[in-house]
C-alpha cells in the first residue's frame, strides 16, 4: 500500500514502515530505543515486530498493564521513571507498539519527556491503526474521563502493519470498525455503503482509504478548530456512555468502538430530529449497529449519570455541550446545541 503524507510525517505500511523506520534510526543515531508494550502486546506483538528493528544502539522495553483503566498519569510517571534509570536522553526514542492506550499515552511520554523526544507509532489493534496513532493527538484519562490531558504532538512516522491484527479477538476488531463506519456517515458515503451492503468484508481493505480520510480532514485542520470536529461523531454521547460503563461496579466494560457505536445511533437520531437526515438512514445506521455490535442495555436509571459525564466532555465551551450532527451523509454540523431532554429521547431510541 502507497505511503500516505501527513503533516510532517509519513504513515507507511508493512514491510516498507520497517525500512523507513530503520533507516530513521541510522540516519538520527539514537542514543537508545523504548518500547512502549502492554502484557499483550509484549507476548504476541513484540515477537513479530523485533526482527524488523536494526539498531546498533541499547533497546529496552516498558511493558505497562492493559487496559484503559491505566492510561494516566500515574503510569506516565512509572514510565517516566523508567526511562530516568535508564538514562534516557533527547537523543532518545519512543516507540509505540500497541492498541490505542499505548499510542495516546506513549505519544504522551515522549513529547513531555525532556520537553519532547522523538517517538514512533506502529499500531497493533484495527482502531489505533485508523484512528489513534494518526492525527497528532497524544493524551490520557483523568480519572473515568477520556483524554482530558494530553496535547498535539506529531510522530516521526506511523508504520501501519495488518499482520498484528490476527493476534486479535474479534471484539477489538469490531471496536476499530465503528471509526471506521464515522468515517463513512461524516465523510465518505461509498465506504459508508461498502459496509452497509457487507459488514463482514475484509477489514484490510478498509484500513487505508480510512486513513486516508483522518489524514484529509487533519491536514486541512490539525488543531480541530473546524472541520476536524466532524471526527467527534458518535464521540460526545459515546464517550460519556463509555466512560459511565468503566466506573459503574454493576456494568461490563464496554470497548471504545462498542460506545461509540451506541452514540452514532444515537446522534443520528438526533440529526433527524434537529436537521433532515433521513429517518430511513437512521434505522439503516441502527440495523448496521445492532448486526455488528449486538444490544447493549443503557437502562433509564444510567441516564443521569451518563448526562453528568457530557457535562465533562472535552469539546464543551462555556458548560455548553457541542455535538456533530449530520444533516445528510457526508453533510455535517458543527457545534449543535443539544438539550438533556433530548440526549435522553436519542438513547431511548437505541433502546427501543
Amino acid at each position: 500500500m502507497k505511503s500516505i503524507k501527513a503533516v510532517s510525517y509519513f504513515v507507511h505500511f508493512e514491510a516498507n514502515g520497517y525500512a523507513e523506520l530503520n533507516q530513521l534510526i541510522a540516519e538520527k543515531s539514537y542514543s537508545s530505543i523504548f518500547i512502549i508494550v502492554d502484557e499483550n502486546t509484549h507476548q504476541h506483538c513484540y515477537p513479530k515486530f523485533i526482527p524488523n528493528l536494526i539498531a546498533n544502539c541499547p533497546i529496552e522495553i516498558i511493558e505497562i498493564e492493559a487496559g484503559e483503566v491505566h492510561k494516566n498519569l500515574e503510569t506516565c510517571i512509572g514510565i517516566w521513571n523508567v526511562m530516568t534509570e535508564l538514562n534516557a536522553d533527547r537523543k532518545s526514542l519512543v516507540i509505540t507498539l500497541g492498541g490505542g492506550v499505548i499510542t495516546d499515552m506513549g505519544g504522551f511520554v515522549a513529547s513531555t519527556f525532556k520537553r519532547g523526544i522523538d517517538f514512533v507509532n506502529i499500531p497493533t489493534t484495527l482502531l489505533s491503526m485508523v484512528d489513534a496513532s494518526v492525527g497528532g493527538k497524544t493524551g490520557v484519562d483523568l480519572g473515568v474521563l477520556k483524554n482530558q490531558i494530553g496535547l498535539f504532538a506529531n510522530p516521526e512516522m506511523v508504520i501501519v502493519d495488518a499482520n498484528y491484527l490476527p493476534t486479535l479477538i474479534q471484539r477489538e476488531i469490531r471496536s476499530g470498525m465503528a471509526e471506521i463506519i464515522k468515517y463513512g456517515l461524516t465523510y465518505d458515503n461509498h465506504l459508508y455503503q461498502k459496509i452497509k451492503e457487507n459488514p463482514q468484508l475484509n477489514i484490510v481493505d478498509l484500513i487505508h482509504r480510512s486513513i486516508e480520510i483522518k489524514n484529509e480532514v487533519v491536514l486541512q485542520d490539525p488543531k480541530e478548530q473546524q472541520l476536524r470536529k466532524i471526527l467527534n461523531f458518535g464521540h460526545t454521547i459515546g464517550h460519556a456512555i463509555e466512560s459511565y460503563f468503566l466506573e459503574s461496579e454493576h456494568k461490563e466494560n464496554l470497548t471504545h468502538g462498542e460506545a461509540i457505536a451506541i452514540g452514532m445511533v444515537a446522534e443520528c437520531y438526533l440529526s433527524t430530529q434537529l436537521f433532515s437526515f433521513p429517518k430511513e438512514e437512521l434505522e439503516a445506521v441502527k440495523k448496521l449497529v445492532l448486526t455488528i455490535y449486538g444490544k447493549v442495555a443503557v437502562l433509564e436509571e444510567d441516564f443521569q449519570s451518563i448526562l453528568t459525564y457530557l457535562k465533562h466532555d472535552k469539546k464543551n465551551v462555556g458548560g455548553q455541550i457541542n455535538f456533530v450532527l449530520l444533516n445528510q451523509i457526508e453533510e455535517t454540523k458543527i457545534d449543535c446545541k443539544v438539550s438533556n431532554e433530548q440526549v435522553i429521547e436519542s438513547i431511548l431510541f437505541y433502546n427501543k
